[in-house]
């Protein structure tokens, strides 16, 4: 359930700063809207999974960490990349 190697570094490419970046928040961000997006669909099929609901709210609660800070040091940043991932807010 935990995403695979090659669509981590798919992720990674995509949302890097730099060419050495892997732990920027707009990366973990990503990574951590993709894994979101995976274990939305897994409680789909199955909604009695309570292990996987509560690990989906700590990612989300992550998230809103990570985009909070993103949001008070880089706002131009946060704007294109909630547009990008297509969070809403």
């Amino acid at each position: 359930m935990s995403l695979n190697k090659e669509t981590k570094d798919e992720i990674t490419k995509k949302y890097r700063l730099h060419d050495k970046d892997t732990g920027s928040a707009d990366v973990q961000i990503a990574l951590l809207t993709e894994r979101i997006e995976e274990l939305t669909e897994h409680l789909k099929r199955a909604p009695n999974d309570i292990a996987t609901r509560l690990a989906l709210l700590k990612l989300v609660a992550q998230r809103r960490k990570l985009l909070d800070y993103l949001n008070s040091t880089d706002t131009r940043r946060y704007q294109t990349l909630i547009t990008r991932l297509n969070l809403r807010k």
